[in-house]
């Protein structure tokens, strides 16, 4: 065969094949393709993954919090028992209301009546003739008088007066109820191992028996006259105060800032009608 026939073979043939269709072969149809090439990544939408990682992590936690409540309510018991050891602790701030509030209902008391007089030495004259009307109040020591209420009376009253130096006066009134009608004196003394020293002039302190420390109060004690030093020694002190209901007043003659000088103190205590 020349070459000019082959040629002409080829031609003929390319030209059937290009005639060729699918429905030229027996079982094979024409279909259009609507699905995307299969090389190519298909969209993912990220926020309903990540919701469903969400609801699962959630579900996680639900499971293990019922697991450790369920612990919990195994171990309830015990803390019981630790709770009941705390009812010492509730009792002990119960107590500690109590008092608060019994001390809030504590009606104010109004000041007492004071008055002075020139007549010390009449006073004193007088008081020489009357037992236990003339004490020594020693240097560092608290004199503390307790006169309750009686029925009979409506007030108190007091006078005092002392030799060559002044001295520190107050009173309180303890609403704690009346078991004896007898009018007392309570003395608190200082330290035997106190130095001896020159009379300060600082402030007067009220850490004596009655009163208690900074730290014990009395709840029931009330004030009415705070204690300050008084000139009883150039003029008689006078007052006078109107019962604020049953309780016991106390007066107190204080010389505990004296570390050096000890008071001689005239006084009387009476009631009135």
């Amino acid at each position: 065969m020349t070459a000019m026939a082959r040629l002409e073979a080829t031609s003929e043939l390319q030209s059937r094949l290009s005639s060729l269709s699918f429905s030229s072969f027996p079982g094979v149809t024409s279909k259009q393709c609507d699905s995307e090439p299969p090389g190519r990544l298909q969209s993912t939408n990220l926020s309903e993954s990540f919701t469903q990682s969400s609801n699962q992590a959630n579900m996680n936690e639900t499971k293990e919090d019922s697991a450790q409540l369920s612990k919990g309510n195994e171990e309830a018991p015990a803390e019981l028992a630790l709770g009941e050891g705390g009812k010492e602790n509730s009792a002990g701030t119960c107590q500690l209301s109590a008092e608060i509030k019994e001390a809030a209902q504590m009606p104010p008391l109004p000041p007492p009546t004071t008055w002075t007089s020139a007549a010390v030495k009449e006073l004193k004259a007088k008081l020489r003739t009357e037992k236990d009307s003339v004490v020594t109040v020693y240097r560092g020591d608290i004199m503390t008088v307790h006169v309750p209420t009686v029925p009979e009376a409506k007030k108190v009253c007091w006078e005092f007066a002392t030799d060559g130096y002044d001295i520190g006066f107050g009173i309180y009134f303890d609403w704690t109820p009346v078991t004896s009608r007898s009018i007392t004196v309570h003395i608190s003394e200082s330290s035997d191992d106190e130095e001896e020293e020159e009379e300060l002039e600082g402030p007067l302190s009220n850490d004596d028996v009655e009163k208690g420390s900074k730290g014990h109060t009395n709840s029931n004690l009330a004030e009415i006259l705070p204690v300050y030093r008084q000139d009883s020694h150039l003029s008689v002190q006078g007052g006078s105060h109107d019962f604020p209901g049953e309780g016991t007043y106390l007066l107190k003659f204080d010389n505990s800032y004296s570390l050096w000088r000890n008071k001689t103190l005239y006084y009387r205590v009476y009631y009135s009608a």
